[in-house]
């Protein structure tokens, strides 16, 4: 499976935004965009105004990188929303948030997403008593998402529920903190997207 290898938070810093992709990192003075300002590599002089396409473009990057995409997979979710009855913004943030990496990170279970998507496919995640070792995997309403036993005590995921517990789970999900199942209780609505994200942008780039 293809996947970015390079430093992360140099994605953040390019985008202006930060994206969570190093966990508490992020949270603290550590963080990059907290450290140094403005862009990643060597200081050249820079225009004022972003034209159109720059806008459409950063906006795509910025949702692709926060998910941890890459561009053909990206590419692959568009288009089917596309094809989908609704606002294809949204429908693409929707499918986004219920692939079952992003799902486990919102439980609380992994620091970062890329931490996640390794529990994923290291198969230590259970979706109705199932293991699922396919990080795309799309949950559905009433779906279980649970640790496999030997991983409820795993250092790494209880300081991670420890770190995410006072700010909780999004509406969409809930989780038994005493048996560490999660479940999936409606759609995930628009505001649960915690970045500023103008998916209109993405549609008008890809429409062009």
């Amino acid at each position: 499976m293809a996947r970015y290898i390079g430093p992360v938070c140099r994605l953040c810093r390019r985008e202006k935004n930060k994206l969570f992709l190093k966990g508490d990192r992020c949270y603290s003075a550590k963080c990059a965009i907290e450290k140094k300002k403005g862009p990643p590599g060597v200081a050249l002089p820079r225009k004022k105004n972003m034209s159109e396409f720059g806008q459409q473009l950063r906006e795509k990057q910025k949702v692709k990188r926060h998910y941890g995409l890459l561009e053909k997979q990206f590419r692959l979710y568009f288009e089917k929303c596309a094809r989908m009855e609704g606002d294809t913004g949204a429908l693409l943030l929707n499918t986004l948030e219920k692939r079952l990496d992003n799902v486990v990170y919102r439980l609380g279970f992994a620091s970062s997403r890329s931490a996640s998507r390794q529990l994923v496919r290291h198969n230590n995640i259970l979706v109705n008593g199932k293991r699922v070792n396919i990080p795309s995997t799309q949950v559905r309403l009433n779906d279980q998402i649970a640790l496999t036993p030997d991983m409820k005590e795993n250092a790494a995921v209880v300081a991670s529920l420890q770190s995410k517990a006072s700010s909780g789970t999004k509406p969409w999900l809930d989780l038994n903190p005493e048996t560490k199942v999660g479940s999936v209780l409606k759609e995930p609505a628009r505001e649960d997207v915690d970045i500023e994200i103008e998916e209109n942008l993405i549609v008008e780039l890809y429409s062009r």
